[in-house]
C-alpha cells in the first residue's frame, strides 16, 4: 500500500515498473475504462523535464480502481511505450492511449510533459484534459496568472487535518531530495532502487487530481469548458513546435483572449 491508501504494482526492489511484463499488464489493465469522468490521471518527473532534459518515471493514476503505476522511463525507454498488452488488442500500448482522442487522460499543466513526450519519444498527446486551465476558467475572478498544484490543492481541496498534515510532510519531504535550492538534485529521479520519499511524493502528485476535477468541471459552463478543450489542445501543439520555451513569465500567463487587460501583453510576447 501506498502513503495515500491505494496499492500500487511495482517491482520490490526497484519501486518502479521496469519489466516488459509489467508494462503489458499495465496496459491490459488501464485500457477500456470508463471515459465520464475520465479514468486517467498523469503526471512525469525528469531532469530537467523538456526536450532539452530526460524523462525519468511516468505516474498513472487510475480513479476507478485507486491503483498508481509508477512507470521507469529510465530503465525502459522506448519500450514502455511500444510494449503491447498481453491480453487486450495487440496494437494497443502506452503509446497509443496516450494518443487516442477517445481516451480522456488529465494532466496539470500538460505543456512540459508533452514536450518531453514528443520530443524524446515521439508521442503526440491526444484527448487531453489540462486541470490548471480548468481551475483559471471556473474562478470567480480571473486574474492575471495561473496557479501551480500546491496552491490548488491547498486551496480547493477540502482535506482533513490528518490529511494536509499528510499531504505536507510527503511533498517537503520530496522537495528537500530533488529541488537544488533545498539541497536536492532532480538527478534523485534517476536514482535506483528509488528512495522511498520520492516514491510516495510521486504517487501523491497524481492522487488528489481527481479530486480536482470533480470540484472544477461541476463548476464549468458549457461555454468555457469549449474554451479550455481549445486551450489545450494549443497548449499541446505550442508544447510540440520548434519555438516553444518552457522557461519564462508566458508559463505563468492563462491563454490569451481569457483575461482582458493582458490581451496587449499576450499580442507583444
Amino acid at each position: 500500500m501506498d502513503s495515500c491508501g491505494a496499492p500500487v504494482l511495482f517491482n520490490g526492489n526497484s519501486g518502479l515498473i521496469d519489466t516488459t511484463p509489467g508494462i503489458a499488464l499495465m496496459v491490459d489493465e488501464i485500457y477500456n475504462l470508463p471515459c465520464s469522468p475520465p479514468s486517467l490521471y498523469i503526471d512525469l518527473e525528469g531532469v530537467n523535464l523538456s526536450r532539452h532534459g530526460t524523462l525519468s518515471i511516468l505516474q498513472i493514476h487510475v480513479r476507478t480502481t485507486s491503483q498508481n503505476y509508477l512507470v521507469d522511463i529510465k530503465t525502459l525507454g522506448h519500450e514502455a511505450f511500444l510494449t503491447p498488452g498481453m491480453h487486450s488488442a495487440t496494437t494497443v500500448t502506452l503509446k497509443s492511449i496516450l494518443e487516442s482522442r477517445t481516451i480522456p487522460k488529465v494532466f496539470f499543466d500538460v505543456r512540459c510533459d508533452s514536450d518531453a513526450l514528443f520530443s524524446h519519444y515521439n508521442i503526440r498527446l491526444q484527448g487531453i484534459q489540462d486541470l490548471q486551465l480548468m481551475e483559471f476558467a471556473t474562478r470567480q475572478t480571473r486574474k492575471s496568472f495561473i496557479s501551480g498544484l500546491k496552491k490548488c490543492i491547498d486551496m480547493d481541496l477540502p482535506m482533513t487535518e490528518k490529511e494536509r498534515r499528510d499531504w505536507m510532510t510527503v511533498k517537503d519531504d520530496g522537495v528537500k531530495l530533488f529541488a537544488p535550492e533545498k539541497g536536492g538534485s532532480y538527478e534523485v529521479f534517476n536514482q535506483r532502487p528509488l528512495p522511498d520519499k520520492i516514491r510516495a511524493y510521486c504517487i501523491q502528485d497524481v492522487h488528489f487530481l481527481p479530486r480536482l476535477w470533480d470540484f472544477y468541471n461541476r463548476k464549468l459552463s458549457p461555454a468555457w469548458r469549449a474554451k479550455v478543450a481549445d486551450a489545450t489542445e494549443a497548449r499541446v501543439e505550442q508544447s510540440q513546435g520548434r519555438d516553444f520555451n518552457p522557461v519564462g513569465k508566458h508559463m505563468t500567463l492563462p491563454p490569451a483572449g481569457w483575461t482582458p487587460h493582458l490581451l496587449d501583453y499576450q499580442r507583444e510576447g
